[in-house]
Parts: structure tokens; C-alpha cells; sequence
């Protein structure tokens, strides 16, 4: 690929990144409600937010790999992982090297969510709401599209949109409301132990057997 061809690519897959990365966000704070989101229910939303949290990985791979074979942007392979080290922009590239870290952290204990445990697994996902203030601050700090007019429109509806989506998480409606079979089911999460069967009164029994019956206070 040409310069001018690296140069696309890898402002194409930063932006639809933040597209994706925004999605992901909104359904999986819909998904962690049980609710309904266009006519799908909480298991196949719960799907689809896992399946683009690995069309966002998929991205980050594409527009890292470009920015590195990019003469232009100076950035080597170890700046893909240690942040803040870069010769061009350190800081605003430095914050999507650590928004790329933690995404990649979380794609990892999701893989070994089975051996570390449900508990671990979701202290670390809780991480996840950090991956996308980093990649938008990322986005208008170190691309060159950061003063157009396009850009900002789509930063600030993304902005927007998760702002919302994590005011209704953060409110009493959120968990007024929670349907069987929602994401809890899709998260592992322990569910109630069933009760016991009652057990039964004991019968007395006549001799030879047979079971007394009672009637009122007399016994025959």
C-alpha cells in the first residue's frame, strides 16, 4: 500500500472504530438491563454487543497496523503497547495506546472468563467504560480530521449518545425492571437456589400397617 493509501485506511478505521466502540457501549448497558432493544431479545442482545466488541478488536488491529507501516506518523511497534513514548503526539496517541490496552485486556479475561471466575471477569469488564472516553479524546487529539466539521459531528453524537446510555444506567429506572431470562442469564450470573420440597406430615400408622384416619380430634 501507497502512503496516501495507509494514510485512508487508517483514518477510516479510527473513525468507525469510535462508531463501533459507541455501539458497544449502548448495547452492552442495554444488554446488562434485560430489556428489549429493536425487537431483539436480552440473549440476542447480549450477542450482538459480544460480537461488536470483536468487530471493534478487528478494527483496532487494521488502524494500528496502518499507523504503524505509515512513514507520516513516526510510530513504531512498541508505542502500539507502551503509551505515551510516540514521535508524534505522545499524549493524545498515548491515550488510544491505552485504550487499545484495555480493550485487549478485556478481550483476554472474556476468553478466560471460565478459569478466572464470573467475579474477576467482571471487575476487570468495568474497565470498559474507560476504553471509550480514551478513544475519543484519542480521536480529536492525534487525527488529522480532528478541526473538520464531519468529525466533530460524528464525535459529538457519539458523545452524546453514550452520554445518555450511561445517565439510564446510573438511574432508578434501569433496575426498576428486570425480565427473566435478560442478560443475567448471558452474564453467569448465580442464580436463586430453588426451595426445597415441603415435606410431608407423617401418618401415623395402626398396628399391622394400616394408616390411621383422622377425623376432627378422634382417631379410628
Amino acid at each position: 500500500m501507497s502512503h496516501a493509501e495507509l494514510w485512508y485506511a487508517a483514518r477510516a478505521t479510527g473513525t468507525t472504530l469510535l462508531l463501533v466502540l459507541t455501539l458497544t457501549v449502548v448495547l452492552g448497558i442495554v444488554a446488562r438491563s434485560g430489556r428489549r432493544a429493536g425487537g431483539l431479545p436480552g440473549f440476542a442482545v447480549a450477542a450482538v454487543h459480544r460480537n461488536t466488541s470483536l468487530l471493534a478488536v478487528a478494527l483496532l488491529v487494521v488502524h494500528v497496523v496502518t499507523v504503524v507501516l505509515d512513514p507520516f506518523s513516526h510510530l513504531g511497534a512498541l508505542d502500539t503497547v507502551l503509551p505515551f513514548g510516540a514521535g508524534y503526539r505522545p499524549f493524545w496517541v498515548g491515550l488510544g495506546t491505552c485504550a487499545a490496552d484495555v480493550l485487549l485486556a478485556l478481550v483476554v479475561t472474556s476468553l478466560l472468563r471460565r478459569r478466572i471466575g464470573a467475579r474477576i471477569w467482571r471487575g476487570v469488564h468495568w474497565a470498559a467504560y474507560a476504553v471509550w472516553p480514551l478513544a475519543f479524546a484519542h480521536s480529536l487529539g492525534s487525527g488529522t480530521d480532528a478541526g473538520t466539521g464531519w468529525l466533530r459531528a460524528v464525535a459529538g453524537g457519539c458523545a452524546v449518545t453514550v452520554v445518555l446510555a450511561v445517565c439510564w444506567r446510573c438511574s432508578d429506572s434501569f433496575h426498576r425492571r428486570r425480565p427473566s431470562g435478560s442478560l443475567a442469564a448471558g452474564l453467569h450470573l448465580p442464580d436463586r437456589p430453588p426451595r426445597p420440597p415441603a415435606a410431608r406430615p407423617h401418618q401415623p400408622r395402626r398396628p399391622g400397617g394400616a394408616e390411621a384416619h383422622t377425623v376432627g380430634r378422634w382417631t379410628r
